[in-house]
């Protein structure tokens, strides 16, 4: 008998890809989506038709039970937050919200409609912080140094009191930083490799930055914050893999996905340029409002517990992964 699996925000890059790799595994899928008088989701308009799509909210407790008692969900995936770390800042009430509360309604709704459900929950490697180590594990304590980050914590230490409260079956995903041709634009690969290509095909209509202002501004110029700022990048539909590969073990625990190397910000200009042909120096400035108040220092994914048990390993390297999504932005901005 299939079973049913409930991914809170659907419409994301990793809900997106979770969906199609639970579907391709024989699942009934359903998805979250906020309401809006809009239905036109990019990431998962291929999947109209495919999935049931549930209109719910992380700060609507009533509507995750709903969902829950509706679907009655065997899996439950949340993908959903305020998950862009610069907007943590000028937006910190609704991150607490949405990124700390919101995953504890959805256990509630769990433990009360669906209690026999696993429940899979994403924390970020934010939770982190500036702590003194090469490479992040498990056991690695937290110290989140921006709001995003620190709702984070929460919620996974939250995930984890659930588990130890009420026995179930909740796992947090310590993912590292995942990108893909799917990734928002205001997260910075996306930002650099639609700009990319932008540039290379003298696009007339910019899509906006995060700052509401043109990707490409009248200088022809793509405006970063700091270039020298390192994290360990990885292919998102391999994390999705990982997510899946949590709530099949016998125990649920929480593991760390990442890759174990690092690059910067400069690196990926460099690579999304050269790949067109184009010297990054020449349409790349840094510009202070793109700086965050605080920011956080190299630290990479030691996912050594997670091939361990789950057999899981990154497969695409950094660099593919960076030309993967420029020759998708080339496809996307004509």
């Amino acid at each position: 008998m299939a079973k049913n699996a409930l991914i809170i925000g659907v419409s994301s890059q990793d809900g997106s890809y979770l969906a199609e790799l639970l579907l391709e595994k024989g699942y009934n899928v359903t998805g979250t989506v906020r309401h809006s008088t809009s239905f036109y989701h990019e990431n998962i308009k291929h999947l109209y038709g495919k999935i049931a799509i549930e209109i719910a909210d992380l700060i609507d407790l009533e509507s995750l039970a709903h969902a829950m008692r509706e679907h009655k969900p065997d899996e439950v995936y949340n993908i959903a937050a305020q998950s862009i770390p610069a907007d943590s800042w000028t937006h910190p009430f609704y991150t607490g919200e949405v990124t700390a509360i919101g995953p504890v309604r959805v256990m509630e709704a769990i433990r009360h409609f669906a209690p026999n459900a696993r429940f899979y929950q994403a924390t970020s490697r934010e939770i982190f912080g500036n702590i003194q180590a090469e490479s992040a594990t498990e056991s690695t304590p937290f110290d989140g140094n921006n709001p995003y980050g620190i709702a984070k914590a929460y919620a996974h230490m939250m995930t984890r009191c659930y588990r130890e409260s009420y026995d179930m079956f909740t796992c947090g995903g310590i993912l590292f930083n995942h990108e893909s041709p799917r990734r928002g634009l205001h997260f910075v690969t996306r930002k650099i490799t639609a700009g990319v290509a932008c540039i290379k095909n003298q696009v007339k209509n910019m899509p906006m930055n995060e700052a509401g202002e043109p990707l490409i501004g009248t200088d022809r110029k793509l405006h970063m914050g700091w270039l020298d700022s390192q994290r360990d990048w990885g292919y998102a539909k391999e994390y999705v893999e990982a997510m899946w590969l949590m709530l099949q073990q016998d125990k649920p625990q929480d593991y760390v996905i990442g890759t174990n190397t690092t690059h910067s910000v400069r690196d990926v200009c460099k690579i999304a340029f050269a790949h067109v042909g184009l010297n990054w120096e020449d349409y790349v400035v840094e510009n202070k409002k793109f700086f965050r108040p605080t920011e956080i220092k190299e630290l990479k994914g030691d996912y050594s517990k997670a091939k361990q048990d789950l057999g899981w390993e990154p497969k695409t390297s950094f660099e593919d992964l960076i030309k993967l999504m420029v020759d998708a932005d080339l496809e996307r901005f004509k």
